[in-house]
């Protein structure tokens, strides 16, 4: 079943009942040239289009941020085409994440071609075009819920950032003239959010 959402010309969703775990992996590999897929702990397939260009820009910034700390430090930086099967048994993608050593250490190697089921210590979500904030906000508590330590969630539009931490503390920031860091979850990782101005 397919069904388009009117109010976002730039999301659409398909909502199978009965696809199995290994049927939506099959589906991601068809369709990962077009489509960023999604799915939720009740099965829904969430469909995002391709990034426009400003918010891959911003999404660009991130990686290349995420990228040059870890290769620094330790762990595992990914990209915001990878998968991560939680706990619920959704399948989430980010902006950004990075993996510690000890989580990694944890994952079985056949995992690694798979999405695997295993949960970053730290994830970014970038607002986009084809975003709703509210659906954005809930998805970052079921980061939280499902064992992330700490997140940043950013809304270019207003130039908001929300700060989610593993005790359900959540900071919200106004205006991008601030630095931030991984606190004591990526020790010395800092962001300069004047990177998001002016894109």
């Amino acid at each position: 079943m397919i069904t388009i959402d009117r109010h976002d010309p730039y999301a659409f969703q398909i909502i199978p009942s009965d696809m199995t775990t290994d049927e939506f992996l099959q589906f991601g590999m068809d369709n990962r040239r077009e489509l960023r897929l999604q799915r939720d702990k009740d099965g829904n397939i969430h469909v995002r289009t391709l990034l426009t260009f400003d918010d891959g820009k911003r999404v660009g910034e991130f990686i290349a941020e995420v990228n040059m700390w870890c290769r620094k430090n330790d762990g595992e930086a990914l990209g915001c085409r990878a998968g991560f099967t939680m706990p619920t048994g959704a399948v989430r993608t980010c902006t950004t994440s990075w993996i510690s050593p000890e989580r990694i250490a944890k994952m079985p190697d056949s995992e690694r071609e798979r999405f695997a089921a295993i949960v970053p210590d730290f994830v970014v979500e970038v607002f986009t075009k084809s975003d709703r904030l509210h659906m954005l906000k809930e998805k970052m508590l079921e980061w939280m819920s499902n064992g992330v330590r700490l997140a940043w969630l950013f809304d270019p539009n207003t130039e908001t950032t929300y700060i989610y931490r593993e005790n359900g503390d959540i900071e919200t920031l106004k205006g991008f003239d601030y630095v931030l860091t991984g606190e004591d979850v990526m020790e010395g990782f800092e962001f300069d959010l004047k990177l998001l101005k002016n894109t």
